[in-house]
């Protein structure tokens, strides 16, 4: 069975930190680029960061940039997001994504909260 499973989420004061991890299930994590995605209430979905395949390059949203890192572990199969100096705008729910050429498979979230 084909699965991400996001975890790390939580409730954390503006300025703290959180690390989310996505582990993947069912297929090899190493043939996929992956990516970050948070959606907030009443907002759409918007990209937050990404990795390719062999985690030798990343890209981050300029709202993110400095603060979050992406990185990947291939022989874990898991994806994580470290994210510092969160801020109340960071609230919302994460996901992760991963794509192989025109597959692509999303988690089902998890949720971050960030208290002012």
């Amino acid at each position: 069975q084909l699965q991400l499973v996001e975890s790390g989420g939580g409730l954390v004061q503006n300025g703290g930190s959180l690390r989310l991890s996505c582990a993947v299930a069912g297929f090899t994590l190493e043939n996929y680029a992956t990516g970050w995605f948070r959606q907030a209430p009443g907002k759409e979905r918007e990209g937050v960061s990404c990795i390719d395949k062999n985690g030798d390059s990343t890209m981050y949203a300029d709202s993110v940039k400095g603060r979050f890192t992406i990185s990947r572990d291939n022989a874990k199969n898991t994806v994580y997001l470290q994210m510092n100096s969160l801020k109340p705008e960071d609230t919302a729910v994460y996901y992760c994504k991963a794509s192989y050429y025109h597959v692509s498979y999303w988690g089902q979230g998890t949720q971050v909260t960030v208290s002012s």
